[in-house]
């Protein structure tokens, strides 16, 4: 029903970081196409850049708050251990008494957010529910590994979702691998090394070419997977809206599809990639400035650490 995304005042351009670690705003576009990244500023919290998505997405829905009967916030950088974000979320905006909980699939969790969502709305459990992607990534980076610090940035994104008898979300389709799980991850948590939290050790790791091998390849076959369940030709894609990792990946999604990188939405040379809230965020800036039209279908498609990878494929 409507789309909303926020970004944080501050930006860090390639040149910025050039400046802190030992990389070049080349080598940073060439292996990636990132030109900048947002990132929250001291005091502002993954439940404040949710809070702006939502509003956003509930105004351009021509809802209010009150009709929203489900919260469902995909994160990996919470404010607290516990409650969760969304409960956080949920007072904010007045809302009381519905479910609201926290999803946790890394840069796939905006996918799963939503193919939670719209289960609960197939089955009748909710009728207007608030999806929300939203991360402060940067706080978990190491700024001195120029491996990684240069690749993520801070944002959220948000949609409403609404039962109806038209089909909008036409299918999702949500998966997981955990045998690869030290090849993306950050290796302490509160039951493993929470002394380790508190010392600012709690880092990203990610062994970047064997992660690249298997997005591409799994990113492929979910596309094909897509397609099969609803009998759709991949001409009938008209808007591939994918997780803003890597340009490279997004163009090898692309020439799956045979589609023109004209139809491919693309930020993140704005925005880095910003995990959970990339694909909410590209989807709410193509409509926005109209690229992406009423009655239109879209695939949205991410993959993340875990692994977890997935696809919506939807109406607009």
């Amino acid at each position: 029903m409507g789309t909303g995304s926020y970004l944080p005042a501050q930006v860090l351009t390639n040149y910025d970081l050039e400046k802190i670690v030992d990389t070049s705003d080349q080598w940073i576009r060439e292996r990636t196409g990132i030109e900048k990244r947002h990132i929250a500023a001291e005091g502002e919290n993954t439940c404040d850049l949710a809070e702006q998505a939502a509003r956003n997405a509930i105004a351009a829905a021509g809802r209010e708050t009150k009709d929203i009967d489900l919260i469902v916030v995909a994160t990996t950088t919470p404010d607290q251990v516990f409650p969760s974000t969304a409960c956080l979320l949920q007072s904010r905006l007045d809302i009381h008494g519905c479910a609201a909980f926290d999803v946790q699939a890394v840069c796939t969790g905006f996918i799963y957010a939503m193919g939670v969502a719209d289960n609960f709305i197939r089955t009748g459990n909710a009728r207007c529910a608030l999806v929300i992607g939203a991360e402060t990534f940067s706080r978990i980076l190491n700024w001195e590994d120029r491996t990684t610090c240069v690749l993520f940035g801070d944002g959220a994104g948000a949609v409403v979702l609404e039962a109806s008898d038209e089909p909008g979300v036409l299918s999702t389709h949500l998966h997981a691998d955990g045998d690869y799980a030290s090849l993306l991850q950050v290796p302490v948590g509160v039951s493993t090394g929470y002394d380790k939290m508190r010392e600012s050790a709690a880092f990203v790791e990610m062994r970047g070419a064997e992660v690249f091998k298997m997005a591409v390849n799994t990113l492929g076959r979910i596309v094909d997977e897509t397609l099969e369940k609803n009998g759709l030709d991949k001409s009938d894609i008209d808007w591939l809206i994918p997780h803003q990792a890597n340009t490279r990946i997004i163009r090898a999604t692309a020439k799956k599809l045979r589609m023109s990188m004209d139809r491919v939405v693309v930020t993140v040379g704005e925005h880095g990639n910003t995990s959970a809230a990339s694909v909410p965020l590209a989807l709410d800036v193509a409509v926005r400035d109209g690229r992406i039209k009423r009655g239109e279908t879209l695939l949205m498609e991410a993959f993340g650490g875990g692994f977890t990878w997935g696809s919506v494929l939807a109406k607009y």
